[in-house]
């Protein structure tokens, strides 16, 4: 049965396919491997992760997309102060990351530190299946978030720890904008940004 690549909005009941897809997308991502160090628990953590971030955060705040093999989660500028995680869901989190919980919060201050200050859609999360890598799965998730971000003329902005990934990203057209290591020795986080355009 063939698995369709067209973009549909992702709703609560769809947390355990989202976090399976996320859980394996992410397996490799280097910054993730920082949080998630151990090969025997890392699935089962980004999972439980990922099912998190959807399920109290994003589907409430943010526009939550997928398709049969991936996902994403964006934040539209107007809804970025309510997308901030709350107590609870910090609590959740680093329950999750266990002793890598004070990494986690150091990482998320850094990065708040570095928030840039205009208006902007912020691209959370995109992640396809490994297994479905090839068939448009990202690039469809991608093209529909940014027709949306070019509707409203926002501009995107993304990280990525992943090197890989950059090429992917710059043919949608992101640059990067800065280039910074995470404290304590963790990976290399690439900000990125593309510029609003002519939504005709």
């Amino acid at each position: 049965m063939p698995i369709s690549n067209s973009p549909q909005p992702a709703m609560l009941d769809d947390a355990p396919l989202i976090s399976r897809i996320l859980a394996d997308a992410f397996d490799d991502d280097p910054m993730m491997r920082w949080f998630f160090p151990s090969d025997a628990s890392r699935k089962e953590g980004l999972g439980r992760y990922f099912t998190t971030l959807f399920t109290r955060q994003y589907v409430h705040h943010g526009v939550c997309e997928r398709t049969d093999a991936a996902a994403a989660f964006w934040v539209p500028a107007q809804a970025r102060a309510k997308a901030v995680p709350d107590a609870e869901t910090i609590q959740e989190l680093q329950a999750i990351l266990g002793d890598r919980a004070a990494a986690f919060r150091e990482a998320a201050q850094a990065a708040a530190e570095h928030a840039p200050q205009e208006e902007h859609w912020y691209l959370a999360v995109v992640g396809a299946d490994p297994a479905a890598r090839g068939q448009g799965h990202g690039a469809n998730l991608l093209r529909s978030g940014l027709a949306q971000a070019d509707a409203a003329g926002m501009p995107v902005r993304l990280e990525s720890s992943k090197p890989d990934n950059l090429p992917f990203y710059e043919h949608f057209g992101f640059s990067v904008q800065e280039e910074a290591r995470l404290p304590g020795g963790g990976p290399v986080l690439w900000a990125m940004r593309r510029a609003p355009r002519d939504a005709a």
